[in-house]
């Protein structure tokens, strides 16, 4: 498909000071205002400037991350920018279907059309924060979020376009016969509904996914319209976009309804030596302690007193079958260490700088150079990009590397619709759901 025909859909991952776990460390960054809305609102107003289609909040139910909740955050930066999309993370395994498509639907009404959902199955470590003893298996989880969505999905369906009609003549608000109940009964969950908010802006908001696991990629096909994914090379990119893309016709689907944006994480400078200036800055700072027993925790072997420049060894270390949480991201690693020969202090310094993101250091026009590659091969419809330094990096990316590419005639000059779908190129969902009866109840 030529370019002329096919532009670059590009989000942008907000995480604090930067990707690379050190930013905060140097003297440019501004830890201390990690709950500063403002200077949140700078860099998504950034990433607005430079129109980027959408920004993406990662999400946790555990730890000790100290940032704001996503909802709350989406909300207020809905009313201070226009046009860019708003994409919060919402885990399926410990929440109810009705709040959150009640919250989704809010946001989009909010914004206008502008939100997304990223579709996750939580963290094993949430589960003592929510009752739970344990978290529940892997493909069972799957099982779950699928019926979860199903579940959302007709609660936002569950009103008909033009039920609202607030006709002051007749004195009807609500047109009683095109609100339904949906009595949804499954495997895991039985909600009557409706919802008590009118249908989103968008029908749905913008539907995301980000597991990359064997059970993640059905998924992905069946219901997610972008996926962020992490690839180390073009090659594995490839493999994954041919692989997802295969599926979705089982699914009645065509390519075009499913986005598929690779994470790519760039220090970028005007020379490739300044650029490198600062990737050794940055991996001064690291901890190496605390680096390696995350690693050896996640590998299942003691590493602390493991060589750091000796390449590492698979012998014994926890195969991703075993593996109850991110699969895709286990495996990653294991197949960075088998391809790459990594020694210990390669491994940790490249995880360092996106969790297992691709990584690139040089100038803007050599990225815009990757970035084309990557888009006329095969392996992206666009990418989850995710500066190593924040604001700086956002910043250079939007002056520098988005001229580029609209130079080459990949990326837009404006902004062509007004909802996020819009702007992705993705059909406004159809609401062909539950025409049978009305709701009995007076909706006053």
């Amino acid at each position: 498909m030529s370019n002329k025909h096919r532009q670059l859909n590009l989000n942008a991952f907000l995480y604090g000071t930067g990707h690379h776990e050190a930013s905060w460390r140097l003297p440019e960054t501004s830890p201390e205002r990690s709950l500063d809305f403002e200077h949140v609102l700078r860099i998504v107003q950034t990433a607005e400037r430079g129109l980027l289609d959408s920004v993406f909040l990662a999400d946790g139910y555990s730890g000790r991350s100290n940032k704001l909740e996503p909802f709350t955050q989406l909300a207020a930066l809905a009313s201070r920018t226009k046009h860019i999309g708003l994409i919060a993370t919402v885990g399926t395994t410990y929440n109810e279907p009705f709040h959150v498509a009640r919250k989704f639907a809010s946001l989009d009404h909010i914004s206008k059309g502008r939100a997304g959902w990223n579709i996750v199955t939580g963290s094993g470590s949430a589960a003592e924060n929510f009752s739970r003893e344990e978290h529940p298996e892997h493909s069972l989880r799957y099982e779950e979020a699928d019926e979860f969505v199903e579940v959302v999905k007709q609660l936002w369906d569950s009103w008909e376009d033009d039920a609202v009609l607030n006709d002051k003549a007749s004195g009807t608000r609500i047109e009683r016969s095109k609100v339904h109940k949906i009595d949804y009964k499954g495997s895991y969950y039985s909600v009557q509904g409706p919802l008590n908010i009118a249908r989103p802006p968008q029908g749905y908001p913008v539907l995301v996914q980000a597991g990359s696991s064997e059970s993640g990629r059905e998924f992905a096909a069946k219901v997610a319209e972008v996926i962020f994914t992490a690839h180390q090379s073009i090659g594995s990119a490839q493999a994954f976009y041919s692989d997802v893309k295969s599926r979705l016709a089982k699914y009645g689907r065509t390519p075009d309804q499913l986005k598929i944006l690779p994470g790519i994480s760039p220090i970028l400078a005007d020379t490739v030596e300044e650029a490198k200036e600062i990737e050794n800055q940055l991996f001064e700072f690291v901890n190496k302690e605390g680096a390696i027993k995350r690693l050896s925790e996640r590998l299942g072997i003691d590493l602390s007193d493991y060589p750091l420049d000796k390449p590492l060894s698979l012998e014994g270390v926890r195969q991703t079958d075993d593996v109850n949480g991110n699969k895709s991201r286990h495996q990653l690693i294991l197949d960075l260490i088998e391809d790459e020969s990594l020694t210990l202090k390669q491994l940790v310094n490249r995880l360092a700088g996106a969790r297992g993101h691709f990584t690139f250091t040089g100038t803007p026009l050599q990225l815009a150079d990757v970035i084309e590659t990557w888009f006329l091969n095969g392996a992206a419809d666009g990418f989850n990009v995710m500066p190593q330094i924040y604001p700086s990096g956002l910043e250079v990316f939007v002056d520098k590397v988005i001229p580029e590419l609209q130079n080459r005639g990949m990326f837009r000059t404006a902004y062509e619709g007004h909802t996020l779908r819009d702007n992705l190129g993705l059909a406004r969902p159809a609401n062909e759901r539950h025409r049978a009866h009305a709701v009995n109840e007076s909706i006053g």
